[in-house]
Protein backbone atom coordinates (compact mmCIF):
# COMPACT_ATOMS: atom_id res chain seq x y z
CA UNK A 1 0.00 0.00 0.00
CA UNK A 2 1.17 3.32 -0.65
CA UNK A 3 -0.03 7.08 -1.25
CA UNK A 4 0.41 8.59 -4.55
CA UNK A 5 -2.60 11.13 -5.23
CA UNK A 6 -3.56 13.03 -2.48
CA UNK A 7 -7.33 13.83 -1.51
CA UNK A 8 -8.52 16.47 0.86
CA UNK A 9 -11.23 16.58 3.11
CA UNK A 10 -13.91 18.29 1.42
CA UNK A 11 -13.66 15.87 -1.57
CA UNK A 12 -13.51 12.83 0.67
CA UNK A 13 -16.64 13.76 2.46
CA UNK A 14 -18.35 14.12 -1.16
CA UNK A 15 -17.23 11.21 -2.35
CA UNK A 16 -18.64 8.98 1.06
CA UNK A 17 -21.97 10.79 0.47
CA UNK A 18 -22.50 7.65 -2.03
CA UNK A 19 -21.76 5.18 0.96
CA UNK A 20 -23.51 3.90 4.14
CA UNK A 21 -20.65 3.67 6.32
CA UNK A 22 -21.42 6.90 8.93
CA UNK A 23 -19.29 10.00 9.31
CA UNK A 24 -16.02 10.38 8.53
CA UNK A 25 -14.29 11.19 11.95
CA UNK A 26 -10.60 11.04 10.33
CA UNK A 27 -8.38 9.60 7.48
CA UNK A 28 -4.79 9.27 6.87
CA UNK A 29 -2.59 7.64 4.12
CA UNK A 30 -0.84 4.34 4.12
CA UNK A 31 2.56 4.64 3.44
CA UNK A 32 3.63 0.89 2.49
CA UNK A 33 3.36 -0.38 -1.15
CA UNK A 34 3.95 0.36 -4.98
CA UNK A 35 1.20 0.04 -7.11
CA UNK A 36 -1.96 1.86 -5.74
CA UNK A 37 -2.68 5.45 -3.35
CA UNK A 38 -4.59 3.90 0.24
CA UNK A 39 -6.19 5.57 3.09
CA UNK A 40 -7.12 4.09 6.13
CA UNK A 41 -10.64 5.95 7.02
CA UNK A 42 -12.41 6.46 9.96
CA UNK A 43 -15.99 6.48 10.34
CA UNK A 44 -18.80 6.56 12.74
CA UNK A 45 -19.60 2.93 11.67
CA UNK A 46 -16.34 1.50 12.03
CA UNK A 47 -12.61 1.60 10.01
CA UNK A 48 -12.22 1.22 6.15
CA UNK A 49 -9.27 1.05 3.49
CA UNK A 50 -10.11 3.85 0.58
CA UNK A 51 -8.27 2.29 -2.54
CA UNK A 52 -7.15 5.22 -5.28
CA UNK A 53 -6.62 2.86 -8.10
CA UNK A 54 -3.07 4.64 -10.31
CA UNK A 55 -1.99 3.94 -14.06
CA UNK A 56 -1.11 0.66 -13.39
CA UNK A 57 -4.31 -0.99 -12.70
CA UNK A 58 -6.56 -1.42 -15.32
CA UNK A 59 -9.94 -0.03 -14.52
CA UNK A 60 -11.69 -2.72 -16.73
CA UNK A 61 -9.87 -5.52 -14.15
CA UNK A 62 -11.22 -4.11 -10.83
CA UNK A 63 -14.59 -5.78 -11.37
CA UNK A 64 -12.66 -8.95 -11.20
CA UNK A 65 -10.33 -8.33 -8.11
CA UNK A 66 -13.78 -6.92 -6.23
CA UNK A 67 -15.82 -9.39 -6.90
CA UNK A 68 -12.74 -11.99 -6.21
CA UNK A 69 -12.80 -9.99 -3.09
CA UNK A 70 -16.33 -10.72 -2.73
CA UNK A 71 -16.55 -13.92 -3.52
CA UNK A 72 -13.76 -15.53 -1.22
CA UNK A 73 -15.30 -13.50 1.45
CA UNK A 74 -18.13 -14.97 1.37
CA UNK A 75 -16.04 -18.77 1.10
CA UNK A 76 -15.04 -17.66 4.73
CA UNK A 77 -11.81 -16.53 3.22
CA UNK A 78 -10.18 -13.90 5.30
CA UNK A 79 -10.07 -10.89 3.00
CA UNK A 80 -11.48 -7.35 2.24
CA UNK A 81 -15.34 -7.32 1.82
CA UNK A 82 -15.74 -4.22 -1.03
CA UNK A 83 -18.09 -1.80 0.62
CA UNK A 84 -20.67 -1.01 -1.87
CA UNK A 85 -22.04 2.49 -3.03
CA UNK A 86 -25.82 3.46 -2.41
CA UNK A 87 -26.65 2.29 -5.71
CA UNK A 88 -24.89 -0.74 -5.51
CA UNK A 89 -21.93 -0.09 -7.48
CA UNK A 90 -18.31 -0.96 -5.96
CA UNK A 91 -16.50 1.27 -7.90
CA UNK A 92 -16.63 5.28 -7.65
CA UNK A 93 -14.24 8.33 -8.58
CA UNK A 94 -11.84 10.01 -6.92
CA UNK A 95 -9.66 12.64 -7.52
CA UNK A 96 -9.54 11.52 -11.00
CA UNK A 97 -8.94 7.70 -10.14
CA UNK A 98 -11.25 4.92 -9.93
CA UNK A 99 -11.71 4.73 -6.07
CA UNK A 100 -12.76 1.73 -3.83
CA UNK A 101 -14.01 1.26 -0.06
CA UNK A 102 -13.10 -2.24 1.67
CA UNK A 103 -13.46 -3.37 5.02
CA UNK A 104 -10.58 -2.82 7.54
CA UNK A 105 -8.60 -6.57 9.11
CA UNK A 106 -7.26 -6.24 12.02
CA UNK A 107 -3.38 -7.86 12.03
CA UNK A 108 0.11 -6.88 11.19
CA UNK A 109 2.55 -8.32 8.58
CA UNK A 110 5.85 -10.43 9.57
CA UNK A 111 9.17 -9.06 8.56
CA UNK A 112 10.73 -12.04 9.78
CA UNK A 113 8.26 -14.70 9.69
CA UNK A 114 8.23 -18.26 11.48
CA UNK A 115 7.89 -21.55 10.32
CA UNK A 116 4.46 -21.25 12.12
CA UNK A 117 3.47 -18.29 9.85
CA UNK A 118 4.93 -19.92 7.06
CA UNK A 119 2.45 -23.49 7.38
CA UNK A 120 -0.06 -20.57 8.29
CA UNK A 121 0.40 -19.22 4.82
CA UNK A 122 0.46 -22.66 3.04
CA UNK A 123 -3.06 -23.51 4.55
CA UNK A 124 -4.65 -20.16 3.90
CA UNK A 125 -3.33 -19.95 0.46
CA UNK A 126 -4.50 -23.38 -0.26
CA UNK A 127 -8.07 -22.60 1.30
CA UNK A 128 -8.34 -19.42 -1.21
CA UNK A 129 -7.38 -21.74 -4.05
CA UNK A 130 -9.99 -23.83 -3.29
CA UNK A 131 -12.57 -21.05 -2.47
CA UNK A 132 -11.94 -19.68 -6.06
CA UNK A 133 -13.04 -22.94 -7.62
CA UNK A 134 -16.74 -21.62 -8.51
CA UNK A 135 -15.43 -18.30 -8.95
CA UNK A 136 -16.81 -17.62 -12.57
CA UNK A 137 -14.71 -14.80 -13.71
CA UNK A 138 -11.27 -14.97 -15.35
CA UNK A 139 -8.25 -12.72 -15.68
CA UNK A 140 -5.46 -14.16 -17.76
CA UNK A 141 -1.84 -13.65 -15.42
CA UNK A 142 -0.40 -10.82 -17.88
CA UNK A 143 2.62 -11.17 -15.72
CA UNK A 144 3.24 -14.95 -16.37
CA UNK A 145 6.07 -16.30 -19.09
CA UNK A 146 4.41 -14.83 -22.51
CA UNK A 147 4.76 -11.39 -20.94
CA UNK A 148 8.28 -11.64 -19.55
CA UNK A 149 9.91 -10.49 -23.13
CA UNK A 150 8.39 -7.98 -23.54
CA UNK A 151 9.87 -6.75 -19.99
CA UNK A 152 12.98 -7.87 -20.81
CA UNK A 153 13.26 -5.77 -23.86
CA UNK A 154 12.42 -2.45 -22.13
CA UNK A 155 15.23 -3.60 -19.55
CA UNK A 156 18.08 -5.63 -21.25
CA UNK A 157 19.78 -2.57 -22.73
CA UNK A 158 20.77 -1.95 -19.01
CA UNK A 159 20.95 -5.07 -17.31
CA UNK A 160 24.41 -5.65 -17.26
CA UNK A 161 24.88 -2.46 -15.45
CA UNK A 162 22.78 -4.03 -12.67
CA UNK A 163 25.01 -7.29 -12.68
CA UNK A 164 27.69 -8.43 -14.84
CA UNK A 165 26.68 -11.29 -17.49
CA UNK A 166 22.47 -10.63 -16.31
CA UNK A 167 21.62 -10.34 -20.54
CA UNK A 168 23.14 -13.73 -21.80
CA UNK A 169 22.37 -15.44 -18.47
CA UNK A 170 18.20 -13.77 -18.65
CA UNK A 171 18.65 -14.70 -22.23
CA UNK A 172 18.88 -18.14 -21.65
CA UNK A 173 16.46 -18.57 -19.16
CA UNK A 174 13.50 -17.11 -21.08
CA UNK A 175 14.44 -19.55 -24.38
CA UNK A 176 14.17 -22.13 -21.08
CA UNK A 177 10.61 -21.26 -19.99
CA UNK A 178 9.45 -20.63 -23.47
CA UNK A 179 10.17 -23.86 -24.11
CA UNK A 180 9.68 -25.68 -21.35
CA UNK A 181 6.34 -23.76 -19.30
CA UNK A 182 4.67 -26.58 -17.89
CA UNK A 183 0.67 -26.37 -19.60
CA UNK A 184 -0.93 -28.96 -17.84
CA UNK A 185 -1.40 -28.42 -14.59
CA UNK A 186 -4.79 -27.75 -12.63
CA UNK A 187 -5.26 -23.76 -12.79
CA UNK A 188 -7.88 -21.41 -10.80
CA UNK A 189 -7.95 -17.76 -9.55
CA UNK A 190 -4.14 -16.92 -7.61
CA UNK A 191 -3.41 -14.37 -5.88
CA UNK A 192 0.11 -14.26 -7.36
CA UNK A 193 1.88 -11.45 -5.22
CA UNK A 194 1.18 -13.41 -1.90
CA UNK A 195 4.50 -11.23 -0.23
CA UNK A 196 4.69 -11.11 3.61
CA UNK A 197 3.42 -7.23 3.68
CA UNK A 198 0.06 -8.58 1.95
CA UNK A 199 -0.61 -11.36 4.80
CA UNK A 200 -1.62 -10.19 8.32
CA UNK A 201 -1.36 -11.80 11.26
CA UNK A 202 -2.38 -11.76 15.35
CA UNK A 203 0.64 -13.67 17.04
CA UNK A 204 0.73 -16.85 15.19
CA UNK A 205 -2.90 -16.34 13.76
CA UNK A 206 -2.82 -15.68 10.16
CA UNK A 207 -5.72 -12.65 10.28
CA UNK A 208 -6.29 -11.76 6.87
CA UNK A 209 -5.26 -11.99 2.87
CA UNK A 210 -4.95 -8.68 1.39
CA UNK A 211 -4.26 -7.08 -1.86
CA UNK A 212 -5.74 -8.61 -4.51
CA UNK A 213 -4.45 -6.17 -7.35
CA UNK A 214 -2.08 -8.98 -9.48
CA UNK A 215 -4.53 -11.66 -8.86
CA UNK A 216 -5.41 -13.81 -11.85
CA UNK A 217 -6.09 -17.35 -13.47
CA UNK A 218 -2.99 -19.29 -14.06
CA UNK A 219 -1.19 -22.41 -12.07
CA UNK A 220 -2.24 -22.90 -8.63
CA UNK A 221 1.14 -24.62 -8.15
CA UNK A 222 3.20 -21.50 -9.67
CA UNK A 223 1.13 -19.51 -6.51
CA UNK A 224 2.97 -21.96 -3.94
CA UNK A 225 6.21 -21.09 -5.81
CA UNK A 226 5.51 -17.93 -5.57
CA UNK A 227 5.60 -18.05 -1.89
CA UNK A 228 8.31 -20.18 -1.40
CA UNK A 229 10.78 -16.85 -3.19
CA UNK A 230 8.68 -14.60 -1.01
CA UNK A 231 8.39 -16.61 2.27
CA UNK A 232 11.30 -19.19 2.76
CA UNK A 233 14.58 -17.17 1.90
CA UNK A 234 16.94 -15.37 4.81
CA UNK A 235 18.32 -12.16 5.42
CA UNK A 236 21.42 -13.88 4.03
CA UNK A 237 20.05 -15.33 0.66
CA UNK A 238 19.97 -18.55 2.02
CA UNK A 239 16.76 -21.01 1.82
CA UNK A 240 15.26 -21.88 4.97
CA UNK A 241 14.08 -25.69 4.69
CA UNK A 242 12.78 -25.50 7.36
CA UNK A 243 10.43 -22.60 6.57
CA UNK A 244 9.76 -24.71 3.25
CA UNK A 245 8.63 -28.08 4.68
CA UNK A 246 6.04 -25.73 6.81
CA UNK A 247 4.56 -23.42 3.86
CA UNK A 248 4.30 -26.93 1.92
CA UNK A 249 2.69 -29.46 4.69
CA UNK A 250 0.39 -26.29 5.72
CA UNK A 251 -0.80 -26.40 1.90
CA UNK A 252 -0.67 -29.94 1.69
CA UNK A 253 -2.99 -30.13 4.49
CA UNK A 254 -6.17 -28.69 2.51
CA UNK A 255 -5.10 -29.57 -0.99
CA UNK A 256 -2.48 -31.77 -1.60
CA UNK A 257 -0.28 -31.32 -4.87
CA UNK A 258 -0.49 -33.72 -7.59
CA UNK A 259 2.63 -35.28 -8.37
CA UNK A 260 2.80 -33.32 -11.69
CA UNK A 261 2.19 -30.02 -9.47
CA UNK A 262 5.10 -31.06 -7.23
CA UNK A 263 7.85 -32.45 -10.32
CA UNK A 264 7.33 -28.49 -11.75
CA UNK A 265 7.47 -27.13 -8.64
CA UNK A 266 11.40 -26.14 -9.56
CA UNK A 267 10.47 -24.86 -12.72
CA UNK A 268 7.65 -22.82 -11.26
CA UNK A 269 9.98 -21.52 -8.47
CA UNK A 270 12.66 -20.50 -10.85
CA UNK A 271 10.56 -18.89 -13.28
CA UNK A 272 9.03 -17.26 -10.09
CA UNK A 273 12.06 -16.04 -9.31
CA UNK A 274 12.53 -14.83 -13.01
CA UNK A 275 9.34 -12.62 -13.06
CA UNK A 276 9.81 -10.61 -9.95
CA UNK A 277 13.31 -10.04 -11.23
CA UNK A 278 12.51 -8.62 -14.29
CA UNK A 279 9.74 -5.87 -12.69
CA UNK A 280 12.30 -5.24 -9.98
CA UNK A 281 14.88 -4.40 -12.42
CA UNK A 282 12.29 -2.71 -15.05
CA UNK A 283 11.43 0.16 -12.28
CA UNK A 284 15.22 0.17 -11.30
CA UNK A 285 16.32 0.83 -14.77
CA UNK A 286 13.33 3.01 -15.69
CA UNK A 287 12.20 4.79 -12.87
CA UNK A 288 13.60 8.17 -12.54
CA UNK A 289 14.94 9.23 -9.69
CA UNK A 290 12.16 11.14 -7.21
CA UNK A 291 9.32 9.49 -8.60
CA UNK A 292 6.87 8.01 -6.08
CA UNK A 293 6.70 4.65 -7.40
CA UNK A 294 9.58 2.14 -5.02
CA UNK A 295 12.17 0.06 -6.76
CA UNK A 296 13.31 -2.62 -4.95
CA UNK A 297 16.46 -4.21 -5.94
CA UNK A 298 16.78 -7.28 -8.38
CA UNK A 299 19.79 -9.05 -7.16
CA UNK A 300 17.63 -10.42 -4.41
CA UNK A 301 15.76 -12.49 -7.37
CA UNK A 302 18.82 -12.90 -9.16
CA UNK A 303 20.17 -14.96 -6.65
CA UNK A 304 17.01 -16.69 -5.91
CA UNK A 305 16.80 -17.63 -10.32
CA UNK A 306 20.46 -19.34 -9.34
CA UNK A 307 19.20 -21.22 -6.30
CA UNK A 308 16.27 -22.41 -8.11
CA UNK A 309 18.68 -23.57 -11.08
CA UNK A 310 20.32 -26.01 -8.86
CA UNK A 311 17.12 -27.95 -7.75
CA UNK A 312 16.35 -31.21 -8.98
CA UNK A 313 13.35 -32.20 -7.57
CA UNK A 314 10.40 -30.60 -4.99
CA UNK A 315 12.00 -32.45 -1.92
CA UNK A 316 14.67 -29.73 -1.87
CA UNK A 317 11.98 -26.94 -0.77
CA UNK A 318 10.85 -29.47 1.93
CA UNK A 319 8.35 -31.26 0.07
CA UNK A 320 7.22 -34.31 1.62
CA UNK A 321 6.01 -37.19 -0.91
CA UNK A 322 3.53 -39.84 0.12
CA UNK A 323 4.80 -42.85 1.90
CA UNK A 324 8.56 -40.39 2.82
CA UNK A 325 9.37 -40.51 6.73
CA UNK A 326 8.36 -37.76 8.70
Amino acid sequence: MAVYTDINEIDLAHFLKDYEIGELLSYKGIAEGVENSNYLLHTSSGSYILTLYEKRVNSNDLPFFLGLMRHLAGKGIRCPLPVNQKSGSSIGELAGRPAAIVTFLEGMWMRRPTVQHCFALGESMARMHVAGEDFPMRRPNALSVEGWRPLWNNSKAGADRVEPGLTDETETDLAFFESNWPSHLPSGVIHADLFPDNVFFLGNKLSGLIDFYFACTDLLAYDVAVCLNAWCFEKDHSFNLTKGTALLRGYNSVRPLSADEAASLPVLARGSALRFMLTRLYDWLNTPEGSLVVKKDPMEYIRRMRFHRQIKSAEEYGLILEGSKV
